[in-house]
């Protein structure tokens, strides 16, 4: 893929995805906004660890977080957390079950076509490596938002 058409993807992925969020209502934004504002900074110190280790190159230069990681994080992550806390917190094995099914969705098919159209593959992991990459920090982000909502028993 032309690094022309990488940035189309890019801006393309944090448009559709924030656009998503006018359906959100005002009161959820809020409600959600923190725990995956806190999600959000956990992935982007993971990122730095996945990069110093390789496990996924992107095609285009420069490689860059900005340019490459950053628009996935900020674009459909973000916008996914927001969305899967609106639908099912308050029960748990539904908020694990559309994570893992989500996960798994851009673990092995989002990932195999990004590979096809020359944007990132995975080197020195496996796909369901990827896949716990991404799901584990669905207990950090429903204990966050616990946390938030009950913040009266923890202090």
């Amino acid at each position: 893929m032309s690094l022309k058409n990488q940035w189309l993807l890019n801006f393309a992925m944090i448009v559709f995805s924030w656009l998503s969020l006018s359906f959100f209502g005002w009161h959820n934004i809020k409600k959600f906004l923190p725990a995956t504002l806190l999600v959000l900074c956990l992935e982007a110190f993971n990122v730095q660890i996945g990069k110093k280790r390789r496990w996924w190159p992107f095609y285009n230069k420069p490689k860059s977080y900005v340019t490459g990681e950053l628009p996935f994080n900020v674009g459909p992550f973000f916008a996914f957390s927001m969305w899967v806390l609106k639908w099912s917190y308050g029960n748990f094995k539904q908020f694990l079950l559309l994570n893992a099914i989500s996960h798994a969705f851009f673990a092995f098919i989002l990932m195999s076509l990004m590979k096809k159209l020359k944007v990132i593959k995975l080197v020195r992991i496996n796909n369901v490596q990827f896949f716990f990459y991404f799901f584990y920090k669905a207990f950090f982000l429903y204990g966050f938002q616990y946390m938030i909502e009950n913040k009266k028993k923890f202090t």
